[in-house]
């Protein structure tokens, strides 16, 4: 072993202490997104909220046919055309997407865009004289619980959501679809009360490339904080304190019981969308990818009972065939996950649905 004088002994500390503040940090997450789907060229966003309820919709409009695709994991969706996305399917370009509270019963509401875009000759040539059909895919969400059910969204409303279209911010909280919408309500018949839902949105954009997410936060399960794990909203204690419905569902197992969790009840909707020129076939893979996001922010996520339905869409303004599809689904991703949080953070309470705000 050799020896060290103190001297020598003193510089071989220093030695490690700077190689110890010369290491790289940690990678940290990055931070949440801000921004609005609407950031993506050839993209407008308009609202219809209805406060009687309250409840509402919106209509996401394309300045030309977009290409779009779908990832349906859900296991009851509400929707009008949707199955159109599919990769079997022949029709690969849309004029707008609906979406609506209301459930079901709303689902008629879809007229009103179908008629604003015919007043404006939006659609595909049919090949008959002064014609033309514009193809509009509907999703609805469940919030029917909230407030009085007889009060839903109508084509006029629509209609009314369309004119409200622009390029600007999209709000974000109770406007339009998430309106009425809430969460953390698989409990809520064993004293666990759920909380408000609403709309949110983020965006990226990187030189060129702009990718932007809307979700519309109507789900069964918690709200997570994806960067730290916390529960953001979702089943409450009679205390107040957040009751993890998943731990929940440990104590059913022995103990008994059910869960509040019927088909079409609970439903999250989310949009992702970026100018880069995809086909439909890689929109589809880019869907699967964003919702892997969802399922980071909502916990539990695609139960029996949801109609959860994710749509990518391209606008097409940016030929990028050098970016790799995994690429734009990773960042998509993350942009779900923010804006289901942003949804959440940004709603106001409602008669027995407290919200974020209020806690």
């Amino acid at each position: 072993m050799t020896d060290y004088t103190r001297r020598q002994f003193g510089h071989s500390l220093a030695g490690v202490s700077m190689f110890a503040v010369s290491r790289p940090a940690r990678m940290q997450p990055a931070a949440p997104q801000g921004g609005s789907l609407t950031d993506v060229p050839g993209i407008s966003v308009g609202h219809f909220t209805d406060t009687r309820r309250p409840t509402g919709c919106t209509a996401i409009l394309f300045s030309s046919a977009a290409a779009a695709g779908i990832d349906f994991d859900g296991s009851a969706p509400g929707e009008s055309m949707a199955v159109m996305l599919q990769p079997a399917s022949p029709v690969d370009r849309i004029h707008a997407l609906f979406l609506t509270g209301g459930g079901v019963l709303a689902l008629p509401a879809a007229a009103g865009v179908i008629r604003f875009c015919e007043e404006r000759k939006i659609g595909f040539d049919w090949g008959t004289p002064d014609l033309r059909i514009p193809l509009v895919v509907s999703a609805v969400i469940d919030d029917l619980a909230v407030g009085d059910p007889h009060i839903r969204p109508d084509p006029e409303a629509a209609y009314k959501a369309c004119a409200a279209a622009s390029t600007g911010a999209s709000a974000e909280g109770n406007v339009g679809v998430g309106a009425g919408a809430t969460v953390g309500k698989m409990h809520r018949g064993r004293g666990l009360g759920g909380m408000k839902g609403g709309l949110g949105t983020a965006s990226l954009t990187l030189g060129d490339v702009v990718i932007g997410a809307l979700a519309v936060v109507n789900a069964a399960g918690d709200i997570i904080d994806w960067r730290t794990g916390r529960i953001v909203a979702g089943a409450r204690r009679p205390d107040g304190s957040f009751a993890d419905s998943v731990d929940v569902m440990r104590g059913i197992v022995s103990r008994g019981g059910g869960l509040d969790d019927a088909a079409l009840r609970s439903t999250t909707l989310a949009v992702v969308a970026t100018n880069v020129d995809l086909n439909k076939t890689a929109l589809t893979k880019v869907a699967m990818m964003a919702n892997c996001g969802a399922a980071r922010a909502i916990r539990p996520y695609h139960t029996t009972g949801d109609g959860d339905q994710l749509f990518a869409v391209s606008t097409a303004k940016l030929q990028r065939p050098d970016l790799p599809l995994t690429l734009i689904g990773s960042l998509a991703a993350d942009l779900i996950a923010d804006a289901i949080v942003r949804g959440v953070r940004a709603a106001t309470g409602v008669t027995d649905w407290p919200a974020v705000r209020d806690l």
